[in-house]
């Protein structure tokens, strides 16, 4: 299951577990064409699912619709996630509903989707949860994004605890901790600061790809990387390295 699935870091990881012989559910929240679409070419009994991860109900009725077509969850992918700039200047009604937004999507539904698969994942024999926060959870962020950056912050330690406390019963999570990835969501900051902003913040000469982050969560999904549960792999071109 990997929400988020139908463009981005989400497309690439949902394509890269297929090629690999997974059955994907494919979130999406409005891109249901390119979510079929990329179902479609991953095959294996793919499907779609869409939800509004803001809303708990939805994120609940999500899961339940993605147990009731495949039966049960063996690899989480928590990918969605969204980014606003809301600098200090907005209204604190508007600066604390752009800062709910945030954490709704990047924080709380993460979180019920976690809850909701280990309590599959214990009645089977175990499973595996890939969360994907970001480098600003360590480095932080700027201030217009101060709640994109403390919402993802949320999620190294959502992530070492159910390594820490669910290991005996075989579950393992995983992170990975992204930086400038070239997508839309990145787009947008870029088109505010510009694109020098992000390339002169990392060490290489050019900015990761969503195709450069999906080998990593499918190397996780695979059990072939099982004793680093709890970890966090920076894939952030050495932008911050922790």
């Amino acid at each position: 299951m990997v929400t988020g699935g139908s463009r981005g870091i989400g497309a690439a990881i949902s394509k890269q577990l297929g090629e690999s012989g997974a059955t994907v559910a494919v979130h999406f929240r409005k891109n249901e064409k390119e979510a079929q679409e990329i179902a479609q070419k991953i095959g294996n009994g793919s499907r779609v699912f869409q939800a509004d991860l803001a809303s708990s109900e939805e994120v609940i009725y999500l899961y339940e619709q993605v147990i009731a077509a495949f039966g049960h969850v063996d690899v989480l992918v928590n990918n969605a996630g969204v980014a606003v700039s809301s600098d200090f200047s907005k209204s604190d009604a508007l600066w604390l509903e752009e800062w709910d937004v945030q954490y709704a999507v990047n924080t709380r539904a993460l979180a019920l989707l976690c809850k909701k698969a280990i309590a599959g994942m214990k009645e089977r024999d175990g499973g595996r949860i890939v969360n994907i926060s970001s480098r600003a959870a360590f480095r932080g962020d700027t201030l217009d994004y101060l709640a994109y950056g403390s919402s993802k912050g949320a999620i190294p330690s959502i992530t070492r605890s159910i390594a820490r406390y669910c290991g005996k019963d075989n579950i393992k999570a995983f992170c990975i901790a992204p930086g400038f990835v070239r997508t839309d969501m990145a787009q947008d900051f870029m088109d505010q600061y510009g694109e020098d902003f992000a390339l002169n913040d990392i060490a290489l000469n050019d900015l990761t790809q969503p195709k450069d982050i999906a080998p990593m969560v499918v190397l996780f999904a695979s059990g072939l990387a099982d004793h680093a549960t709890g970890c966090t792999i920076d894939i952030n071109a050495a932008s911050y390295v922790h």
